[in-house]
């Protein structure tokens, strides 16, 4: 799989299927099961370390989980986070954290919000490393956004979040990521972008989605997201549930927006 292609499958309309993962055992399995994308996320501090957040997350943490998980992929592509704190400061400095995880084995680097990291993108990007924006709910500054809360519902949310997107892609952002976003919003801007844009929580029109890998294996414990669906329920082993994952994002029949909470 490769940034081109993934472009390709944007601009006709094919789905793309994307998961976070964290090892290689898992990348092969996800592999196996025809996932397109494999996201190295942050969101390692919650399912793997027990933390509250993901701020906690360091990019030693990050470069450690992209190793692994490169060493264990024959076919997907590999996006890994920039965890808070690694980009924050400088464009130089973001620019030293990226090369860090592409020589980990990262084909894409993604980070959070969009305004100040306009530039960031833009010094990255045209150095070589493709970026990914994240825009919507952002993870990272959860605190700030007060707490887990959809964005962009009223009319100045949703026109910030297109007005960011439109500068992220002038910028040189080769795909977005949109989280917790309504789901004719992610549509919308989704139809009309030059990228591939993938979503969580954000309903059924983008070019793809993403769930983090033990929500939808239903091992994550306590309460989920409203967006996350048991995948293993009726399947027998880990690989078909992946496997039932893929199917229902190529067909595009998950998310089901009514049922999801879109």
């Amino acid at each position: 799989m490769t940034l081109p292609r993934l472009a390709q499958m944007h601009a006709s309309g094919e789905k793309i299927a994307m998961l976070t993962c964290y090892d290689a055992a898992f990348a092969g399995l996800l592999d196996e099961a025809g996932v397109d994308m494999l996201l190295i996320g942050d969101s390692l501090g919650n399912v793997l370390q027990g933390r509250g957040s993901t701020a906690p997350v360091n990019l030693d943490d990050m470069l450690y989980h992209t190793t692994c998980v490169r060493r264990g992929v024959k076919y997907a592509f590999v996006v890994a986070d920039l965890p808070f704190d690694s980009y924050h400061v400088s464009k130089e400095e973001a620019w030293k954290s990226a090369a860090a995880l592409v020589k980990a084995g990262a084909h894409m680097v993604k980070l959070e919000g969009g305004g100040w990291t306009t530039e960031t993108v833009r010094f990255i990007s045209e150095r070589g490393i493709p970026v990914c924006a994240h825009l919507g709910f952002t993870p990272q500054t959860v605190t700030s956004l007060g707490g887990f809360k959809v964005q962009g519902r009223d009319e100045a949310g949703a026109a910030r979040i297109k007005r960011e997107s439109q500068e992220l892609v002038e910028a040189g952002a080769a795909m977005l990521l949109y989280e917790m976003v309504p789901a004719t919003l992610a549509a919308e801007i989704t139809a009309a972008s030059p990228v591939p844009v993938i979503g969580i929580g954000a309903g059924v029109g983008t070019s793809g989605q993403v769930l983090v890998l033990h929500d939808m294996l239903d091992i994550t414990q306590g309460r989920k997201p409203r967006f996350v669906k048991n995948f293993m329920a009726g399947q027998d082993s880990i690989l078909g549930g992946v496997k039932a994952y893929v199917n229902e994002v190529k067909a595009g029949t998950f998310p089901v927006d009514a049922v999801h909470g879109f």
